[in-house]
C-alpha cells in the first residue's frame, strides 16, 4: 500500500491527509510510475479549496517526475521499465509515491534533466511557453508586464520573454524577490507595496504604457493592469491567486484605448499530445542550452504538503516549489 496526501473535502491546508491510498495495476496503454518529486502550484490551492471542484475524497496535484515502475499492454516501443519521466499537465492525481497514468501522458526526460528540475518546470514551462509564444506573440518590440514576476511562472515568462528580445517590467513583493526576477529576465522589477506600479511603468515607456500584461493574481491587480496598458494592449489573464475578476465591462476596455482581454486556458492550447511533447521538448532543449534555468526557491515533504500550501498562499516563497516523496 503505497502513501498519498488525500483531499477528504475541500477547505484549508489541514484539510490535506498523509494516509495510506490504493494505486491500481496499468491497465492497456498505461504504466505505472514511482514518483519522486511534484510540482507544486497554485491551481493546487484551488483545488484545495473546492473553486474548482473534484469527486472526493480526491488526490490533487497536476505535475509529477519519477521513473517508469510498470509497463501494461500496447505502451508503445518509447518507454521501459527504468526509464525517467515526467507528466505535466495532469489530469489530478499527483500527490503521491506512486501513481498509474496514461503512457501519452509522460515524456521521457533528458538525462541533463534531473526529476526534481522537471517536477519544478513542466506545467509552469508550458504555461509561461504558451502565453508568450501563442496567446501574445512576444518579440523584440514589445514592452511587456508581468504580475508575480519572482513566481514560477513569472520567472519563466520574464526568462522566455528575453530570449524573444522583449523589455520586461515585473512586479514583486520584496527587495530579494527583485533580486530573483532581475536575475531572470526582469530588466525592471517594481516594489508593488511600495512603489506606484502604474506611473513607474509609464515613466519607463515614456508615458504609453505596455504592450500586454501577464496577470496570474486576478482580482487584486486587474484595474492596476487595466492602467498600465498602452492603446490597443492587451490583459492576458492566466490566474486568479487573489480571487476571480470583476465582471469585464466592454465599455471599459474600449474607453481605456480600444484593449484586449482574454482569459486563456493551457488545456485549449497544449491539450493535444503533439503540441504538449513538442513544447515539452522545446523546454528541456532551452534547459540544456542553458538558454531557460529553472529556479526551484524551496522543497518540502510530500507528507508535508499542509506546510507548502500554508507558505505559498502567504507569499513566501518564490521560483518553483517541490514536494519530494522521500
Amino acid at each position: 500500500m503505497q502513501k498519498a496526501v488525500v483531499l477528504e473535502q475541500p477547505g484549508g491546508p489541514e484539510n490535506l491527509k498523509w494516509k495510506d491510498s490504493y494505486v491500481a495495476a496499468p491497465g492497456k496503454g498505461e504504466v505505472l510510475l514511482q514518483q519522486k518529486a511534484v510540482g507544486l502550484n497554485y491551481i493546487d490551492v484551488l483545488h484545495r479549496k473546492g473553486v474548482y471542484p473534484l469527486p472526493y475524497p480526491a488526490i490533487i496535484g497536476m505535475e509529477a517526475a519519477g521513473v517508469v515502475e510498470v509497463l501494461g499492454p500496447d505502451c508503445g516501443p518509447d518507454l521501459k521499465v527504468g526509464d525517467r519521466v515526467g507528466y505535466g499537465l495532469g489530469p489530478v492525481g499527483a500527490y503521491a509515491q506512486y501513481r498509474t497514468i496514461a503512457a501519452e501522458k509522460v515524456v521521457k526526460l533528458p538525462d541533463a534533466v534531473s526529476v526534481e528540475l522537471a517536477a519544478a518546470v513542466m506545467l509552469k514551462g508550458l504555461t509561461a511557453h504558451y502565453l508568450v509564444s501563442r496567446v501574445f506573440m512576444v518579440n523584440k518590440n514589445h514592452t511587456i508586464l508581468v504580475h508575480a514576476a519572482a513566481g514560477g511562472v513569472g520567472l519563466l515568462i520574464c526568462q522566455f520573454a528575453k530570449v524573444l528580445g522583449a523589455r520586461v517590467i515585473g512586479t514583486v513583493g520584496s527587495e530579494e524577490k527583485a533580486a530573483l526576477a532581475k536575475a531572470n529576465g526582469c530588466d525592471f522589477p517594481l516594489l508593488y507595496k511600495s512603489e506606484d506600479v502604474a506611473k513607474r511603468v509609464k515613466e519607463i515607456t515614456e508615458g504609453k504604457g505596455v504592450h500586454a500584461v501577464y496577470d496570474g493574481i486576478g482580482k487584486d491587480t486587474y484595474t492596476l493592469s487595466l492602467d498600465c496598458l498602452m492603446r490597443f494592449g492587451i490583459l492576458i489573464s492566466y490566474g486568479q491567486a487573489s480571487g476571480p475578476l470583476p465582471p469585464i465591462d466592454p465599455g471599459e476596455l474600449a474607453r481605456r484605448g480600444s484593449l484586449f482581454f482574454v482569459s486563456p486556458t493551457l488545456m485549449d492550447y497544449k491539450g493535444e499530445t503533439q503540441e504538449y511533447r513538442l513544447s515539452l521538448n522545446e523546454i528541456f532543449q532551452g534547459m540544456e542550452g542553458g538558454l531557460i534555468r529553472v529556479n526551484v526557491g524551496q522543497s518540502y515533504y510530500l507528507y508535508d504538503a499542509v506546510s507548502a500550501h500554508r507558505d505559498l498562499e502567504a507569499g513566501k516563497t518564490s521560483g518553483s516549489t517541490i514536494l519530494v516523496t522521500g
